[in-house]
C-alpha cells in the first residue's frame, strides 16, 4: 500500500466530515445486501415512518440503534439487509392532505375519489424525498434497493390475499357492532387508536315513571342526549328493590315511548340506584344486553355527531348542544332532579382529539380469539417464541393477547387499501376476491379502506415478496432477526405481525424484539406541541453533527427506558468526538508514512505497549459480548472510558517518549500499535459513530475500501499481558496520586519535586526501577528514590497506593498540623472500607450464597484495605513524633 497523505484537518468539524460521506457509501453499495451463500443473512425491517411529515427524536434514536446493529453485524460478515420504507397513514396522511385543500377552499369532495388519492400520492412523493434525505443525514446504512411502500403494488398484492383467505376461513366478518366512532374524520378507530382523558362531568340523576302509574324508576348517566334512543331501563334479577317491576314498562320522558324493565346480570346492584338505562346503539355493554333481550337498537346520531331525526325536535343539533337542551327540557319537566359533579375517563381520538362516540355501525372486522391463541401458544415455545427485550415487555404483549377483543378494520376514509368486496346492486350479495366480478357492472365495491395497521402487520413478510413464497428475498432473509420499536406500540404493531406472520408464514417475524422508551424533555416530560418542548433532530445535526446525536441516543438509557434529552449531554459528546478528532490526528501524524504492510507488533514492547494493547482486547471483548445483548447504554460507557482515558489521556502521552526519543525501533513499534489501537478502536466505535470514525479510518493505513465492511474487532490472546496490566495500574496510580498531591498545595507540574517510592516488596522495586523514564517524565521529580525501605520523612506529603508508599518531602510548602488532619481524613476512609468489607465477609448469608470468585475478591480487598490503613497510621505516628 502506498504512503498515505494525511487529508485531516487541524480542527474537527462535523459538518466538513459528514458532507458527501452519505453518498461515497451509496455509491460503493456497501449497505445493500448482496445474498451471497457464504454469508449467513440477517435482515431488519424498519418500522416505516409515516409519510406525514418530518421525523423527530422518537425516530432518530429507534433508526440509530438499528443503524448499530446492522453496522455491527455487516463488519462480522453477514449479509446484512436492513430493509426501508414507509407507511401510507391512512387518516393522519387524508387528515393532512384535506387540511392543504381547506386552505386553497376545497374540500376531497370537490376533487372526487380518484382526484383526491391522486393528490395524495403527489403528497407522498414529496415527504418521502424529505424522509430519505433525514435518513441520510442520519447515516443510516438502508438498502435502497429494495425500499418498499405500504400501498405499493406487491404490498397491496399481499394484503388483498390475507384478507380474502381470512374472509373464506371465516376470520373476518361484517357486522353492526359499537364501535370507537370519530365524528371529526368521521371515520372507525380501533380500540387503541382510542386515548382516555379524564374530564369534568357530571351524573344526571332521572326518574322514569312506571307506564301504570304506580311510581317511578331511579337512574343516572354521563350523557343525556343518548335517553332518545333508549329501548329498556335494566335492573338485576336479584335486586329485591325491582324484582316485581320487571316486565313493567316505563314511559321515556319527552318521547313519550313506553320501554321495558328487563332483568340482567349485568347490572350491578351496589352502584347508583340499582337501575340502569340501556341504549343499545350508543353503548358497547347496552348493546350486549340489548343482544340478549332482543331489544330494538335505535340510532340517533348522524355520523358528525349531529342528532338525527330519530331525535325528534333535537334533529340536526350537535351532540353536547342537544346535552344542554335537553338537560333543561328534563328539568322543567321534573324528571332530572340532581346533577352531581363526576371527574370521568373519556375516550378521545387519538388522530382529531375529538371525544369518541360509542357508535352502532356495519363495519369489517378480524375475528381474533383464534390468532391470539396461536400467538400465545407461541410463547410457551423455547425457541420459536419472539424473545422481548427486556423480558418484561412479554408480560404486557401476553396480557393484551389473552383479552383480546375483535379488530375493526374497515376505516371510512379514501387513502388506503381499498377494501376487496362487492355488494351486489340488485340482490345485496356480498362478494369477496382478489379481483372484481367478472360482470362488474353489476356491482358496487365497498368505499371503505382498511385500518393502518392490517398493511403494516404485514411489512416484515409483505415487503420479503411474499405471498410468491419462492421469492428469493423471502426465502433468504425471512424470518427476520430483530424489531426495534417503542414500547408504544406493542399493540397496535407489534402484536398485529405476530399473529399475522404465525398465521401466514408458519413462523415468527422476528426472533428478537428490542424494545425502547419514549424521548422526553429535560424535566422528564413527553415532548409535545402545546408544551413546545419538542426537538428537531435535525437541528441538533446541524449544531453537533449526527455522530454526536447518535451516540447520545443510543447510549443514555438501557433498554426499554425513557430517554432524557439535553443539550448538555449531546455537546458532552460533541466534547468526546473532539477528543477523537484530536488524539487521531496526533497519531497519525507521527506514523511517518507508515504502510498497513509495515504494520509490526512483534517487535520490543514498552510496559505502556502491552498494556493498551490488554486493555484493547479487553474492551472489544466486553463490547462485543454487551453490543449483542443490545445493551448500548454499558457499551457506550465502556468505549468512552476506554478512548478517553486509556488512549488518549494516558498511552498516547506516554507514546511521546519513544515518539520523540532516538531510539528507531522503539519508534517503529510504537507507530504500528498507535496504528493498530487506533484502527480497531474506530471499528469498535464506527456502528455508534459512522462519520467520523470512517474519515478517521481513511487516514489511517489500512485494507479494504470502506470502514463499513472493513472486519469486526477480533480479541488477540497474543497481545495480551496481564502482568504488564498490572505494572501499568500501578504506575498510573503513582502518577496520579503525586499529581493529587501536588494539586492539594498548589504545586504546579512544572515545579520539580522530590519523590521517594517505598515499595512493598522487591518485585514491586524492580517494576518501578523498570519504568523509571515514565515516574520521570510525569512526575517532574528533581530526585527519585525507589526502595523497600527508607527513612521517615519528617514534613511530607503521603500518598498510599497499593503496592507502595509515596512520600514527598515537601519543607516549607506544608504545615504538619493540616496535614495530619488530611491524614486522619483518608485513616476514616479506611476505617469505613475495612468495617464494610469485614461485615460483609462475616454475613453467613453472603459466604454461604456468593461464588467462591466473588468471595475472593472481597478478601483481596480486605487484605488491601488494611495494609493501606495500617500505612496511615504509621504515617500520622511519625508526623506527630
Amino acid at each position: 500500500m502506498a504512503e498515505k497523505e494525511i487529508t485531516m484537518s487541524t480542527k474537527y468539524d462535523p459538518k466538513s466530515v459528514e458532507s458527501n460521506r452519505y453518498q461515497y457509501w451509496l455509491d460503493g453499495k456497501f449497505f445493500e445486501a448482496t445474498s451471497d451463500p457464504e454469508k449467513q443473512p440477517y435482515t431488519i425491517v424498519i418500522p416505516p415512518p409515516n409519510v406525514t411529515g418530518k421525523l423527530h427524536l422518537g425516530h432518530a434514536w429507534d433508526t440509530t440503534l438499528q443503524d448499530i446493529v446492522t453496522r455491527m453485524k455487516r463488519m462480522q460478515g453477514y449479509d446484512v439487509l436492513w430493509l426501508p420504507g414507509m407507511d401510507h397513514a391512512g387518516i393522519a396522511t387524508q387528515a393532512k392532505v384535506e387540511e392543504k385543500l381547506r386552505n386553497e377552499g376545497k374540500t376531497r369532495y370537490d376533487l372526487g375519489r380518484e382526484k383526491f388519492v391522486e393528490e395524495t400520492w403527489k403528497w407522498k412523493e414529496e415527504y418521502a424525498s424529505h424522509i430519505r434525505a433525514q435518513w441520510a443525514k442520519l447515516g443510516l446504512g438502508l438498502d435502497y434497493s429494495r425500499e418498499r411502500f405500504t400501498l405499493d403494488e406487491g404490498l397491496s398484492k399481499a394484503v388483498r390475499e390475507v384478507f380474502v383467505t381470512l374472509y373464506k376461513k371465516g376470520l373476518i366478518y361484517r357486522g353492526e357492532y359499537i364501535i370507537n366512532w370519530d365524528p371529526a374524520t368521521k371515520t372507525a378507530l380501533s380500540d387503541i387508536e382510542v386515548i382516555y382523558k379524564d374530564v369534568q362531568g357530571a351524573f344526571y340523576h332521572m326518574r322514569y315513571p312506571l307506564a301504570d302509574g304506580s311510581g317511578h324508576i331511579e337512574i343516572a348517566t354521563t350523557r343525556p342526549e343518548t335517553m332518545l334512543g333508549d329501548t329498556a331501563v335494566a335492573v338485576h334479577p336479584e335486586d329485591e328493590r325491582y324484582k316485581h317491576l320487571i316486565g313493567k314498562k316505563v314511559i321515556l320522558p319527552i318521547t313519550g315511548r313506553e320501554i321495558p324493565i328487563v332483568g340482567d346480570d349485568y347490572v350491578d346492584m351496589e352502584f347508583g340506584s340499582g337501575a340502569v338505562k340501556i341504549t343499545p346503539a350508543h353503548d358497547p355493554n347496552d348493546f350486549e344486553i340489548g343482544n340478549r333481550h332482543d331489544l330494538e337498537r335505535i340510532l340517533i346520531m348522524n355520523p358528525d355527531g349531529t342528532m338525527n331525526e330519530k331525535a325528534g325536535k333535537y334533529e340536526g343539533m350537535d351532540r353536547f348542544e342537544c346535552r344542554k337542551q335537553i338537560v333543561k327540557d328534563l328539568q322543567e319537566e321534573g324528571v332530572l332532579f340532581k346533577i352531581e359533579d363526576h371527574m370521568h375517563s373519556v375516550g378521545h381520538s387519538e388522530r382529531s382529539g375529538a371525544v369518541v362516540e360509542p357508535y352502532l355501525s356495519t363495519q369489517w372486522f378480524v375475528k381474533m380469539q383464534p390468532l391470539a391463541d396461536a400467538a400465545v401458544e407461541l410463547q410457551k415455545s423455547a425457541d420459536e417464541k419472539v424473545n422481548f427485550v427486556p423480558d418484561r415487555f412479554e408480560k404486557t404483549y401476553l396480557h393484551w393477547m389473552e383479552n383480546i377483543r375483535d379488530w375493526c378494520i374497515s376505516r371510512q376514509l379514501w387513502w388506503g387499501h381499498r377494501i376487496p368486496a362487492w355488494y351486489h346492486k340488485e340482490t345485496g350479495e356480498v362478494y369477496v376476491d382478489h379481483e372484481p366480478p367478472s360482470d362488474i357492472e353489476n356491482w358496487e365495491q365497498d368505499s371503505d379502506v382498511l385500518d393502518t395497521w392490517f398493511s403494516s402487520a404485514l411489512w416484515p413478510f409483505s415487503t420479503m415478496g411474499w405471498p410468491e413464497t419462492e421469492s428469493p428475498d423471502y426465502q433468504r432473509f425471512y424470518p427476520t432477526d430483530v424489531l426495534v420499536t417503542g414500547y408504544d406500540i406493542i399493540f397496535f404493531w407489534v402484536s398485529r405481525m405476530i399473529f399475522q406472520g404465525l398465521e401466514f408464514t408458519g413462523k415468527r417475524p422476528f426472533k428478537d424484539v428490542l424494545i425502547h422508551g419514549l424521548v422526553r424533555d429535560a424535566q422528564g416530560r413527553k415532548m409535545s406541541k402545546s408544551l413546545g418542548n419538542g426537538v428537531d433532530p435535525m437541528e441538533v445535526i446541524d449544531q453537533y453533527g449526527a455522530d454526536s446525536l447518535r451516540y447520545f441516543l443510543s447510549t443514555g438509557s438501557s433498554p426499554g427506558q425513557d430517554l432524557r434529552y439535553s443539550t448538555e449531554k449531546v455537546e458532552a459528546t460533541w466534547n468526546f468526538a473532539n477528543k477523537i478528532w484530536n488524539a487521531s490526528r496526533f497519531a497519525l501524524m507521527n506514523m511517518a508514512g507508515l504502510t498497513y504492510e509495515e504494520i509490526d507488533l512483534s517487535g520490543g514492547k514498552s510496559v505502556a505497549d502491552k498494556w493498551i494493547l490488554t486493555r484493547l482486547n479487553e474492551t472489544i471483548e466486553t463490547v462485543t459480548k454487551l453490543a449483542e445483548k443490545y445493551e448500548f447504554g454499558e457499551v457506550g460507557r465502556v468505549l468512552y472510558n476506554f478512548i478517553w482515558d486509556d488512549f488518549c489521556d494516558w498511552y498516547i502521552e506516554m507514546a511521546k517518549l519513544p515518539l520523540y526519543g532516538e531510539d528507531e525501533a522503539a519508534k517503529k513499534t510504537t507507530r504500528s500499535i498507535l496504528a493498530y489501537v487506533l484502527d480497531n478502536t474506530m471499528r469498535l466505535l464506527h456502528p455508534f459513530m459512522p462519520f467520523i470514525t470512517e474519515e478517521i479510518w481513511q487516514n489511517l493505513p489500512h485494507e479494504g475500501e470502506s470502514i463499513t465492511v472493513a472486519k469486526w474487532p477480533e480479541v488477540r490472546t497474543d497481545l495480551t499481558d496481564t502482568e504488564a496490566a498490572e505494572e501499568m495500574r500501578l504506575l498510573v496510580d503513582i502518577i496520579r496520586a503525586v499529581r493529587n498531591i501536588r494539586a492539594e498545595v498548589n504545586t504546579p507540574m512544572s515545579k520539580q519535586i522530590k519523590l521517594h517510592i517505598k515499595a512493598k516488596d522487591a518485585n514491586i522495586q524492580g517494576q518501578l526501577e523498570k519504568n523509571r523514564a515514565y515516574l520521570e517524565r510525569f512526575c517532574n521529580p528533581s530526585e527519585l528514590v525507589i526502595a523497600t525501605e527508607m527513612e521517615a520523612a519528617d514534613k511530607a506529603m503521603t500518598a498510599v497506593v497499593t503496592g507502595a508508599e509515596l512520600i514527598l518531602p515537601l519543607e516549607g510548602l506544608i504545615n504538619v498540623e493540616e496535614e495530619i488532619k488530611r491524614l486522619e481524613k483518608e485513616l476514616d476512609k479506611w476505617n469505613k472500607e475495612v468495617e464494610r468489607v469485614q461485615k460483609k465477609l462475616s454475613n453467613q448469608g453472603f459466604i454461604a450464597k456468593a461464588p467462591a470468585n466473588v468471595i475472593e475478591e472481597e478478601r483481596k480487598k480486605e487484605a488491601d484495605y488494611l495494609e493501606k490503613r495500617s500505612t496511615v497510621e504509621a504515617r500520622i505516628s511519625d508526623l506527630r513524633g
